[in-house]
């Protein structure tokens, strides 16, 4: 009887001379076309057949490495970051590769082959790195650069797994990020006042924007009209090599004939990056006052100034340096005596103000730079719970469990203790508006005239209600209703159709605290309370506030150099406390003026 032959493709086991077993597996095709048939030796059937059967699985799920070049781990990576990362990723991306690649991985693990390497093999390398001095922050680094490049490799099947995602990388604890408070903010600004590209650290500080952000504006980005500025690339940091032929003995950045391998810019970190933000109108002023000063630069250049458009330069026109300006930086927060922090932190804190201003998140979103889908987790990590947003959210779970009982209000009645509910809720006559009195007629706008103040409503019935109640409690003032044209409005009014209202505005019992202190301390005699509560709109801008507390202290322009503390809120203890805080800042002001940049001679 003859043994019938086994079809192409089939495993084969068999025994040799030497009593050994042999197992061979087809697992696919060579790039040549042949079929790729991989051989297994063991002592003992059993074994042979376990092993034959292991490859057959691993085929199955297509986990055999593919046929060639028998990686190490110093090659692999070699190849990754040059031949395949360089290509796909950034500058300062592939900076950060060859770094973790050359600095770390080859030397550590260089010599293993890539399909041999164990997922403790790396565990034992990220606690090597931080026994010798690197952090966990740089472990971190080169575990997640690893991770990449051999991802890539089970992808082109030069290896089955990926060990990188086995092993665990040393625990990072992030350290929470202060954002500067109002008042550093402030001390800040008055001393980059004093130094040359002044707009540079106000735009980082109001903006929120990145240093290659701000470093990569031209002036076509910025339209002084509109007050927009639109961000759409980044400096990099530049990258030299030897103009001199390496003979001048020093680092390739510091040879006398360097010459710079990198372009100056890129776009912007993501799609989202590329933005238009809006800038205050004291930023504009700042920004063409700036513009000014760097055409007297030029002028006193002359030929030296090289003309590449750049908002903020060098003495000679070239983009500032991202090295040199992190140093200024520093020496800023010295000459503020402010306290130390990276320049990356000063975006934290314009996070935190625009969650301080209860800026909708979709804002938030467009200013800072943020791709939907990852801007959840940014603000997260940008924004952090200040006291003012910790006040607000205890005052409304205050509110709502525990009413407050009457207090006693500044003539002596009873008046409601502030709460923090829906804005129309504090208007003691709220006017729901009848369907028989909804103006149909756009053309036409019903404009209460209080005074000085003039806010257009879009139906007769608010602009009475707030006519009546704001005249009743400030006899003897003009409280009128007026009618306009909408387009008289738009041409004439005082803030013109974005002010236009279709409900009542929002009306509040408001604490005020104010003191005034002389040159030295020395508290100055006011004939007038301390502290009084106002009911105030708001419109009432000078008055009205919905926070809990906020207060500052300032400087009185003039020869008297008197210095104010001002303090608001609708918590009247809370207004209480930050008052004592803010006459002692008042007098630590007035007694050191040149410790807060008030003035140079007084």
């Amino acid at each position: 009887m003859t043994k019938s032959r086994k079809p192409n493709g089939d495993s084969t086991i068999y025994q040799a001379k030497d009593g050994r077993w042999h197992g061979y597996v087809t697992v696919g095709v060579k790039v040549n076309g042949k079929p790729d048939r991989r051989h297994v030796t063991r002592k003992t059937r059993p074994e042979i057949t376990k092993a034959v059967r292991d490859l057959e699985a691993k085929r199955d799920k297509g986990k055999v490495p593919k046929a060639g070049q028998r990686w190490t781990v110093e090659s692999w990576l070699t190849h990754w970051v040059e031949n395949i990362a360089a290509l796909t990723v950034g500058e300062n991306t592939i900076d950060g590769y060859r770094v973790a690649v050359y600095h770390h991985l080859i030397p550590g693990l260089g010599a293993h082959r890539l399909d041999k390497l164990e997922p403790e093999h790396l565990e034992r390398l990220y606690a090597k790195m931080q026994k010798t001095g690197s952090s966990a922050g740089t472990a971190h680094q080169v575990h997640r650069t690893v991770r990449v490049a051999l991802n890539e490799a089970v992808r082109r099947k030069a290896i089955a797994e990926n060990p990188a995602t086995i092993a665990k990388a040393p625990v990072l604890n992030e350290t929470e990020v202060e954002p500067y408070s109002v008042e550093e903010v402030q001390r800040l600004l008055l001393e980059a006042a004093k130094v040359r590209n002044t707009a540079r650290w106000v735009i980082a500080l109001a903006l929120g924007l990145r240093q290659g952000e701000v470093l990569g504006l031209q002036w076509e980005d910025v339209d002084f009209e509109a007050g927009v500025i639109l961000v759409r690339r980044g400096r990099l940091r530049p990258r030299y090599k030897h103009g001199c032929g390496d003979r001048c003995g020093r680092k390739p950045g510091y040879c006398p004939t360097k010459i710079n391998t990198r372009r100056e810019t890129k776009s912007t970190k993501s799609k989202a990056g590329k933005r238009p933000i809006g800038v205050p109108q004291e930023l504009v002023k700042l920004l063409a006052q700036h513009k000014e000063t760097q055409d007297r630069e030029r002028l006193r250049a002359r030929d030296l100034w090289v003309e590449k458009e750049y908002v903020f330069t060098s003495e000679i026109g070239e983009p500032l340096n991202p090295n040199t300006d992190y140093h200024r930086w520093k020496d800023l927060l010295k000459a503020a005596e402010v306290r130390d922090a990276r320049l990356h932190d000063a975006r934290h804190t314009a996070a935190t103000v625009l969650l301080i201003l209860g800026v909708p998140d979709a804002v938030v979103d467009a200013i800072m730079g943020w791709e939907p889908g990852k801007s959840a987790r940014m603000r997260r990590r940008y924004q952090h719970m200040t006291s003012p947003v910790l006040q607000q959210t205890a005052a409304k779970v205050g509110g709502l469990l525990w009413p407050a009982p009457p207090n006693v209000g500044v003539g002596g009645g009873a008046v409601p203790e502030p709460s923090l509910v829906p804005a129309a809720d504090l208007v003691p006559s709220a006017v729901a508006v009848p369907e028989s009195e909804v103006t149909t007629d756009q053309s036409v706008l019903f404009v209460a005239r209080l005074d000085g103040h003039r806010i257009p409503f879009v139906h007769r019935a608010h602009a009475e209600t707030v006519v009546k109640q704001w005249g009743s409690e400030q006899p003897g003032r003009t409280a009128e209703v007026e009618e306009w044209d909408r387009t008289k409005w738009e041409d004439e009014g005082p803030d013109g159709s974005r002010v236009v209202r279709d409900q009542l505005p929002a009306r509040r019992l408001v604490f005020h605290a104010f003191a005034v202190f002389r040159p030295g301390g020395e508290r100055l005699n006011l004939a007038m309370p301390e502290q009084w509560a106002v009911t105030a709109w708001d419109f009432e801008t000078d008055l009205y506030t919905d926070r809990p507390v906020s207060w500052r202290t300032t400087r009185r322009p003039g020869s008297d150099q008197l210095v104010e503390a001002q303090v608001r809120g609708t918590d009247k203890g809370a207004v209480t406390e930050a008052y004592v805080q803010a006459k002692a800042k008042a007098v630590d002001r007035a007694q050191n003026p040149g410790k807060y940049g008030d003035t140079s001679d007084w």
